[in-house]
């Protein structure tokens, strides 16, 4: 692949389409293929249609819409013309939205034709002056303003640092941060798991992921468009058409959730995965259960690897086997480029198999959040390194284990929920005197929420009542699976909750 003097990351994709334009890029679920001369022309349109509303520089494109070729296009459009695209979770309701559109003052809003109704009075209201709609039906005002413009469009000159994406990921105190990845961070890192995950000609992706989330957005999609490969695309994860297109496939990534119903699927055969090379597993834990039970059923072991959204991907278990075995349980080696220590909570380094945070230093890592330099300052070292906040060790041999979590984070197939986000929502109810919210094991997404309410005096709850109120306002992804009400909470000397002894009690809940 030729390099050019444009850090732009659409440059770099756009490099690296294959001479025979005409050749199939995306086949989709619904019988529709797309030329890489399509996505080209398309991505073209979009950007002039960007570049007519005369934006200012570092402008923001805020999307929220379902998974569609034409949304990938309006991301490839996005970075095209210069602009900074911000991907929205299609499940977040009103005061989530709010929130992300006061917070980023993105000049242009896109959403559905669904929920134009109530996304258009907040995104007025926040200052934004264009808001388009784009259905997965490739309708919408987007592309029908987008057909009059021209299907030819020079990329916009970037430097590896400006802004790419933000991508919103909260912390404990429920406030959502905004991750600022630059051209640079993402090129660096799709570069390296393409040289590292053995990408070749002839392979073929099969995305089944959102693409509002770094897996799908940028592990996935940037790997096949930066090796020229074919996309067998699903707008919705479904495990019986996925086994029947395994024969046509090289690379399959998802995670846990979805490897768990495939192996429910009898069309999972040693004869469908024939031509597979490649199973790829992440955001979040895969149980040891799944990972023997896949490569018993499938030949094939499954690679898990590590990262977050505020650094792409971290580590990888080894692709090839002079690299060594790929362990299940742990997440790998630390990937080229990147430095990854574990240090205690003095900040020594600790040594093999001793537990503490991880912290990491890499191209890949971002730029800091949006808006929020005090934050960001404290998510650092003094010497340079992001501070996760996750916990983990590292092995004789250079594995790392990711053994837990900081801030009591809890991943939901795939999605990260945010106790204290939750309780905040619940905590304002009426009735609610406090409440806590856990994460318990679940044998399909991994983990899920429980809260643990305690009403105020006189006050008569109802756990139903609770998690169907929290449906009205929060993304489904959020919602805890039970709410139990309590006379009160487990709590330490110094008044804390103690939440382990709440994990502990409802663990075996959904088991």
């Amino acid at each position: 692949m030729k390099k050019t003097a444009n850090a732009n990351l659409f440059a770099a994709l756009r490099a690296a389409f294959p001479a025979d334009l005409d050749a199939i890029a995306v086949e989709t679920d619904n019988g529709l293929a797309y030329s890489w001369r399509d996505l080209d022309r398309a991505s073209a349109m979009i950007a002039n249609l960007l570049d007519a509303l005369k934006l200012e520089k570092g402008a923001r494109i805020a999307v929220q819409v379902e998974k569609s070729v034409e949304a990938m296009l309006l991301y490839l459009a996005t970075l095209r013309a210069g602009y900074v695209f911000l991907p929205l979770n299609t499940a977040y309701q009103s005061a989530e939205i709010e929130y992300f559109i006061g917070n980023a003052e993105p000049a242009v809003v896109v959403c559905t034709s669904r929920n134009a109704a109530w996304v258009a009075p907040l995104a007025t209201a926040a200052g934004t002056r264009h808001v388009f709609t784009l259905d997965d039906d490739r309708s919408g005002t987007l592309l029908e303003v987008a057909a009059s413009c021209s299907d030819v469009h020079k990329p916009a000159t970037k430097s590896a640092d400006d802004l790419a994406a933000i991508l919103y990921t909260s912390g404990t105190t429920g406030r959502s941060k905004g991750a600022m990845l630059t051209h640079g961070n993402l090129l660096s890192n799709a570069e390296v798991l393409k040289d590292y995950w053995g990408w070749t000609e002839g392979d073929v992706l099969i995305h089944a992921l959102p693409i509002f989330h770094v897996h799908g957005l940028f592990v996935a999609l940037h790997g096949a468009l930066l090796n020229g490969s074919k996309i067998l695309w699903f707008s919705k994860f479904d495990p019986k058409r996925i086994a029947a297109k395994l024969p046509e496939a090289t690379v399959f990534m998802g995670v846990p959730t979805l490897y768990v119903r495939l192996l429910a699927e009898p069309g999972l055969t040693r004869e469908a995965v024939r031509n597979m090379r490649l199973f790829v597993a992440g955001s979040a834990p895969l149980l040891i259960e799944t990972f023997d039970e896949w490569r018993e059923r499938t030949g094939h072991t499954i690679l898990e690897r590590y990262g977050m959204s505020e650094t792409i991907m971290l580590t990888s278990n080894p692709y090839r086997p002079e690299q060594g075995e790929r362990r299940g349980g742990t997440v790998g080696f630390a990937l080229p480029g990147v430095q990854l220590r574990v240090r205690d909570d003095q900040g020594r380094d600790c040594t093999i198999d001793e537990i503490g945070g991880i912290e990491v230093s890499g191209p890949n890592v971002f730029a800091g959040y949006w808006r929020m330099p005090e934050k960001t300052k404290e998510e650092f070292t003094a010497d340079g390194f992001f501070k996760t906040g996750d916990v983990g060790k590292i092995d004789g041999r250079g594995y790392i284990t990711i053994v837990g979590r900081s801030k009591d984070l809890i991943i939901s197939g795939g999605y990260n929920v945010y106790p204290a986000e939750i309780e905040g929502y619940i905590n304002e109810m009426a009735g609610v005197a406090e409440s806590a919210v856990v994460g318990v094991p679940h044998p399909d997404f991994g983990e899920v929420g429980v809260a643990i309410v305690i009403a105020k005096p006189g006050a008569t709850l109802d756990g139903d009542a609770v998690v169907a109120e929290l449906k009205a306002k929060l993304a489904n992804f959020k919602i805890p699976k039970r709410c139990f009400i309590v006379p009160e909470l487990p709590r330490n000397t110094m008044g804390k909750v103690q939440k382990a002894l709440l994990r502990g009690e409802h663990k075996g809940l959904f088991a």
